[in-house]
């Protein structure tokens, strides 16, 4: 009877540890791939940190109001910005959502 059982527990202990290894294999497909999205994630917010749009430059075309000739307004560049890092927390939140899965 104490061979069955040690038999069993050695297969137990072989099943446990193949699985432990391809968990460890998907850890670390999982963080190769949390890096290369990180980047990514990096590389848009740096995009949208940077982000110029037409008419900060130069005054010139300004009206009185500070309207610049068929551009947007400093508020609405603010919104304009406002959205792009808002757009950025979605793709954010749903890569995270994604990598829980």
């Amino acid at each position: 009877m104490q061979d069955f059982d040690g038999q069993n527990i050695k297969v137990d202990v072989n099943l446990l540890e193949n699985n432990i290894e391809q968990l460890i294999v998907q850890l670390t497909e999982c963080r190769k791939e949390n890096e290369v999205l990180r980047s990514e994630l990096t590389s848009l917010q740096n995009i949208v940190r940077s982000f110029k749009l037409p008419g900060i430059m130069s005054s010139g075309n300004a009206d009185g109001r500070g309207n610049f000739d068929g551009v947007f307004s400093p508020a609405e560049r603010v919104q304009v910005k406002q959205k792009l890092v808002l757009m950025l927390q979605k793709i954010e939140m749903e890569l995270r959502n994604s990598q829980t899965l």
